[in-house]
């Protein structure tokens, strides 16, 4: 999980909307409570208009666009809080409130001239907002701050009441500076909580993972896969067959050739269990030092015993190469059960028991082979 060094968000989209899809919901709520406050503060402010146009002048002049306000940014918070907005529809409906305010900012501004200055503190607490405040994706945020600020200065210089050269260069200065540190805050604010994300998700793997061969661990069978497979086999009824397998003569490989032989060996048929098993539907479990287990939903007993043969002839036809060249075989215990009976009694640790008890029978049969059963 790369972090770009620019945006401080993950380098590959991948990861970028995995990232963003767990944090979804504390985004939305997020979006809706900023929008909430803008709205309040925004309309608080027009006791501010009242003091300087008097009643009558700020309800013509800075009303309609103090309510535009409330209007749009009201609806986004309401859609942030009622509805499941996408990490699309997050960020059009943040652009979208960010961009109407900003309008109707300067109209407010131009309503009333004399108070560049106070309008330029404002436009500084809006660019804080904009930049570290309301969710969006940096691109975005940074394109509307600097259109807002280009066009905020325009604004001074050309149709509001004329200032001192220091005023204009005060100004361009703070608005340049605010825009730089919050560039920088919020790149700092997207890396910090990417890094955080990236930590959870390598602590998570060690927890689930085996370090050498990326299987499953022994731990995460027991802690997750063994209640939710057979949850859904039940709902769905459909059939699930496990598959333990061995290698053959494993001790005497590490014996005779070493550990790192021994552990190549181990590697190799892991990766072929893994490339020859369904992402996301199959589960390959590191069940013990040499010995692994495959959890096959919606597979009847023939599928599971084909694919135990195929996993077989292709482990024996493959020379494991480390630093000698090794023969390898393993052996495979197949038991299958179709959850589609009425109210079966059959749990998953008696299919591996079942496949266990087939393991062990091949073995004494000679190894290299696969025995099956489908229990009833």
């Amino acid at each position: 999980m790369t972090i770009h060094s620019l945006t401080g968000e993950f380098a590959h989209a991948a990861n970028e909307t995995e990232f963003l899809t767990l944090q979804l919901e504390r985004t939305r709520a997020m979006l809706g409570f900023t929008l909430v406050f803008c709205i309040v503060f925004f309309q608080f402010f027009f006791l501010t208009d009242i003091a300087a146009l008097g009643l009558d002048a700020a309800i013509a002049h800075t009303l309609p666009a103090r309510l535009t306000v409330a209007f749009t940014a009201g609806i986004g918070a309401w859609l942030a809080y009622r509805r499941a907005l996408s990490i699309r529809a997050t960020r059009i409906v943040a652009c979208t409130a960010e961009i109407i305010a900003l309008f109707c900012f300067m109209a407010v501004a131009l309503a009333r001239p004399l108070e560049a200055h106070w309008h330029a503190m404002s436009m500084v607490i809006i660019l804080v907002v904009i930049y570290l405040y309301i969710p969006n994706r940096l691109a975005y945020a940074t394109a509307i701050a600097l259109g807002a600020t280009l066009g905020f200065i325009a604004l001074v210089q050309t149709m509001l009441p004329a200032r001192p050269v220091s005023d204009l260069l005060t100004m361009g200065m703070l608005l340049v500076m605010v825009n730089t540190f919050g560039l920088l805050s919020a790149r700092r604010y997207n890396r910090v909580a990417r890094e955080e994300f990236r930590l959870q998700m390598q602590l998570k793997e060690f927890a689930e993972r085996d370090h050498m061969t990326g299987c499953y661990n022994r731990r995460y069978l027991h802690d997750h896969l063994l209640g939710t497979e057979l949850a859904r086999a039940r709902r769905f009824g459909h059939p699930v067959t496990v598959v333990l397998c061995d290698i053959d003569h494993f001790k005497r490989i590490n014996d005779t050739f070493g550990h790192h032989e021994g552990d190549a060996v181990i590697r190799t048929f892991a990766g072929l269990l893994r490339a020859m098993t369904r992402d996301d539907v199959d589960a390959v479990v590191r069940y013990g030092g040499e010995e692994f287990l495959l959890i096959l939903p919606a597979t009847d007993l023939a599928g599971g015993a084909e694919l135990a043969e195929r996993l077989r002839t292709a482990f024996a036809a493959q020379a494991v190469v480390a630093g000698d060249t090794l023969e390898t075989t393993a052996s495979f215990g197949v038991a299958s059960f179709d959850f589609a009976r009425t109210e079966p009694k059959i749990t998953l640790p008696d299919l591996i028991l079942a496949a266990d008890k087939l393991l062990y029978a091949a073995k004494r049969e000679g190894r290299n082979r696969v025995e099956s059963i489908a229990l009833t």
